[in-house]
């Protein structure tokens, strides 16, 4: 009888250690490794949790709490130092991966939903959503269907060799810049990115340029926060993220294009380099100066102000008064180096007769 109930406290012990274990976990079994290392049921690309995607995406503003809005159109050249992280490294190493791979392989596992480039307009619908399938055909990237592939839920495999990473040279990002009055701050995000193939063209000369699709930053944005770069050469640390590196603006973009009534490009209305230039750095000007002129300037500001100001005009005038002196020296010494010209005065002739003198001829002398 003791045996009977010490087996049976035993067994209620035992019972409660594993109820507190099960409640620790969550209730969540993690599949067990094979021999190979490989996780049994792991898909071949990592997804997010809709947790995740939910933290990760960004509080929506509604329009009537917005006071300004402008819309900006941004060419990424990868060639840019300060844009080297996104092609950097070619080469999947640990912890790090090129930006183009990651976005292609979400839209490969179907993962990541993507729009139709269309010129002049951006369409986040189902209507314009990509078909994996035929942009892949479009752009001779080989694939193979995926296991577990449907027409609904189509997947596709595509290998390391022949995703062309090093044929995105560029990028093509819609910027926004808004002001709430919730916040009472300027706030700047990126809302879409389309990656560029660069490809000779068939008679050579420049590359030409092949805008792939368009993806929403909010749904790329859960897949890059795992991903770690550094953005400097003096610190081989990766210590940001891609989603760090988008959020911070650390990239360096021209502007091509802003959103406007007649839906034209910088290059459409000015054609002309100069002009061109000149535009992009008025608009990059407004767009910086835009928060400072919301507010009234506190005393100390204004003090700077009239310092700074006061400074720039002490040394205008020094400046000119300096050029001025120049000038004058310059104009004393060809004075004093010019000598005035001798003045030839005309000799008064000699009268032939005079009243004083008589000459007395030959003849009369003879008389």
């Amino acid at each position: 009888m003791k045996r009977f109930l010490f087996a049976a406290i035993v067994m209620m012990i035992a019972s409660v250690g594993l109820a507190q274990d099960v409640s620790r976990s969550t209730g969540v079994r993690r599949r067990v490794a094979d021999e190979s290392g490989d996780t049994k049921g792991r898909s071949a690309v990592a997804t997010v949790s809709e947790r995740s995607q939910l933290h990760s995406q960004s509080t929506a503003v509604d329009d009537s709490e917005l006071q300004w809005m402008r819309v900006i159109y941004r060419h990424l050249d990868l060639s840019k130092e300060k844009n080297a992280p996104l092609y950097y490294p070619e080469e999947p190493t640990e912890g790090g991966d090129n930006l183009f791979r990651i976005i292609l392989a979400r839209v490969a596992a179907n993962q990541l939903p993507v729009y139709e480039y269309l010129d002049g307009k951006e369409i986040f619908t189902d209507d314009y959503r990509v078909k994996v399938g035929d942009m892949l055909e479009r752009f001779h990237i080989p694939y193979t269907e995926a296991k577990g592939s449907t027409e609904r839920n189509p997947k596709f495999n595509i290998e390391e060799a022949d995703v062309p990473v090093t044929e995105v040279l560029s990028y093509y990002i819609v910027e926004r810049w808004e002001f709430d009055k919730r916040n009472n701050r300027v706030r700047t995000y990126v809302d879409a990115l389309c990656p560029v193939l660069h490809r000779a063209g068939d008679f050579g000369g420049e590359d030409v340029k092949y805008p792939m699709f368009w993806v929403k930053y909010d749904d790329l944005s859960p897949y890059l926060r795992d991903n770690a770069i550094f953005t400097s050469d003096d610190n081989n640390l990766a210590t940001s993220t891609y989603h760090d590196y988008f959020t911070l603006n650390l990239y360096d973009g021209d502007i091509y294009k802003t959103r406007n009534l007649r839906n034209k490009s910088l290059m459409e209305l000015h054609p002309d380099s100069e002009s061109l230039s000149h535009a992009q750095d008025s608009i990059q000007r407004r767009l910086d100066s835009f928060e400072d002129k919301l507010w009234v300037p506190s005393l100390e500001e204004l003090a700077a102000r009239t310092d700074s100001v006061g400074t720039a005009t002490d040394e205008k005038v020094k400046k000119t008064s300096s050029v001025r002196s120049r000038r004058g020296a310059a104009t004393a010494k060809s004075k004093q180096k010019v000598k005035p010209a001798k003045v030839k005065r005309a000799k008064a002739s000699k009268s032939k007769s005079s009243s004083g003198s008589v000459t007395r001829s030959v003849r009369n002398r003879k008389n």
